[in-house]
This record gives C-alpha cells, structure tokens and sequence, in this order.
C-alpha cells in the first residue's frame, strides 16, 4: 500500500498537463486501475483480513483522489493566471454595434392607421378569421351568384361526409368585424377593423394572404359628407401632407348603397408617385353609405339610422407611402430589406401632428 501510495502521489505531483494526469487517475483508478484491481481481490479475503485490506485501500482511494483534484484545481489556477498575464482587454473602447430589431412595414401602417382613426374617435373591433359563409357574404348583402362565392375565388374550409355545419371560408375581408360589432354593441358606432384577408389571387400583383382595414359609422344623422371628410382627414395625416384632393367616382358594391371609388391626386414625373399633388389620380380604397339589408343583418334598424362604411388595403398604401415597388417584398424579404424599411417602435404619428403642420 505503502509502495502505491508512494507511487501515485508522485506522478501526480509531476504531471506536466491535464493529459498525463488523466492517464494517472486511469492507471489508478479507473476500472482496470491498480487500486481498482485489488478492490476485485477483497472477495478472496477472509472476513478478518478482508476487513483491515479493504480499509486501507479505501482510504488510498481517498488519498489519491483528492491529490488528484488538488493537481487539476492548481493547474486550472495556472492557466487562468498565464492567460490573465497574456490577454488584456481595453474596457474604453466602444461597444460592437447590434443591428436592433425593426417593425415590418404593415405592422408598422397598420399601428398609424390605427392611431390616425383613434384620434377621429374609432374604436378597433377584431373577428376570427375563419369566417361562416353567413357573415362573410349573406348578412353583407352578397347574393349567392357573385362570383366571390365560388371556390375560384375564395378558400373554402373542407367538410368531411355528413358534416351539415353551414359552409366556411377564410374571411375574403374584414367586413364580417363590421356585423359582429353592429349584433355587439349595435348604434350608434365608430369602428375601424384591421387584420388579415384570404383571397385565391397569386400573380405577381396579388397574394393569397393580405391585410386589410375596414370602416365603419352609424348614427343617426351620418350622410356621405362625413364619408368625405373623414377620408380627406385621413389622408392628410396618414400621407403628411398639409392638403388632399380626393376624387369619388361612383361604384358599386354589394354592401353599400350608394357605392364609391375612392381616388387621390398624384402626378408620375420622372417615374417617381408623388402623392397630392400633380394632374393624375390614384384609386387607393372603396366607401359607400351602409346598405340598409346590412345594417338589418346586424340589428340595426335602417329607418332610425344610417352610416358609411369603407376598405383599403394595408399593404397598398403602406407601399405608397414608403415607396416600396414591390407587394412580393412584404413575404419574400429577408433582413436586409427589413433594415431598409423597418421601423422604429413608436415612430407613429396621429392626426393631431398632421393637422399641426
């Protein structure tokens, strides 16, 4: 024992490296080590003998590990000192710039729609987005022959045999918000109803998956002047510009009565749009006045009241106003173009800056 513990203590004590002093507990004490070998003997032992040899062996055991450790211990000690000698570090230089993270550009229009309409007193009203075929085309006034009810142009849900649920789809836009709203809270009522939109369009104008914004105010007095007030609001403080010329040119939609298509003034010099200005026009949404079978279809009686409602697309207007040519960029970017067009949180302006100006 005495030989041994001799022995391992001084190898270990010379051990140049975290290596050899692997190779060391291994010789000792690993499963075929001298120490673990003789702990394989006890079983031959008598009791007596056995009793006093197994003693000594555990405490060599003991003795050897904690050497073992001890070495480890002193050369980490070693090395962290060599490296603290070595290595030096100038905590007075500045940092390593982190590109920080952006918001995408129709999250970013939407937060400025959002505030630009708070600002004029409209609440935002949300809606699932698998819709029933009742909300998303009946209660708006669409009849069962137009063309947006056929499986060409809308996503229909799958229904499995002798499933007599009515009919699904994944809302063709936000206008169903606008009758879940009038059944919730009924008149009068300002509302504005943002979010996503599924349509079988996939060209390279067109995406099955958009965003939209929907409109809409009831009371008791509202005629197409407050229509065009608002908008003309609107696109002064969401386009920044001191005056807005807008443009109705009468339409026709389903679920408004009398319809209009909405225009802004703009000019085309040099290629480049220049909003507001300019001999030209630009369509950028649709308005009407609310069909009298949709305020019905939401509880509302159409002798006492009557509103305007209106939609545009998010991803239109967000690429009117920041210049970005492409609709395809909002789903096909990566981050260097989201650091060329993302925003700042909080870079949202209302419509009390733009009437400042």
């Amino acid at each position: 024992m005495d030989t041994l513990r001799s022995e391992y203590l001084t190898r270990i004590a010379d051990a140049p490296d975290a290596a050899t002093l692997e190779d060391v507990r291994l010789a000792a004490l690993g499963k075929k080590g001298q120490i673990s070998l003789k702990m394989r003997e006890l079983g031959r032992m008598t009791p007596e003998e056995r009793q006093t040899t197994g003693a000594e062996l555990n405490r060599l055991r003991d003795e050897i590990d904690s050497a073992l450790r001890a070495r480890k211990t002193a050369m980490d000690d070693a090395a962290l000192d060599a490296r603290l000698r070595d290595e030096w570090l100038d905590v007075t230089l500045p940092g390593r710039p982190r590109p920080a993270g952006t918001i995408h550009p129709v999250s970013q229009v939407m937060d400025e729609i959002t505030t630009i309409f708070a600002d004029m007193g409209f609440a935002v009203a949300e809606g699932p987005q698998v819709e029933s075929d009742w909300f998303n085309f009946d209660a708006l006034n669409i009849p069962p022959e137009h063309p947006a009810r056929q499986e060409h142009d809308t996503f229909f849900m799958h229904r499995d045999a002798g499933d007599d649920r009515p009919p699904h789809v994944l809302r063709t836009h936000t206008s169903p918000v606008q009758i879940r709203a009038m059944q919730e809270t009924g008149a009068p009522i300002r509302i504005i109803a943002p979010g996503r939109v599924y349509r079988m369009d996939m060209d390279q104008t067109h995406t099955p998956m958009f965003h939209q914004v929907e409109g809409l105010a009831i009371g008791r007095d509202i005629s197409m002047a407050n229509l065009k007030w608002t908008l003309e609001e609107f696109c002064r403080a969401f386009f920044e510009l001191d005056e807005v010329e807008l443009r109705f040119r009468a339409s026709h939609f389903p679920f408004t009565e009398p319809s209009a298509e909405v225009d802004i003034r703009c000019s085309w010099e040099g290629g480049a749009l220049k909003i507001g200005q300019g001999d030209s026009w630009l369509e950028i949404l649709g308005s009407g006045m609310v069909h009298p079978k949709v305020l019905e279809a939401g509880g509302i009686d159409p002798h006492e009241w009557q509103g305007f409602a209106f939609g545009m697309g998010i991803d239109r207007v967000a690429m009117l106003k920041y210049g970005i040519p492409d609709l395809r960029a909002f789903f096909e970017s990566d981050l260097r173009w989201l650091r060329h067009y993302g925003f700042a949180p909080g870079d949202v302006p209302s419509i009390a800056a733009g009437l400042s100006r």
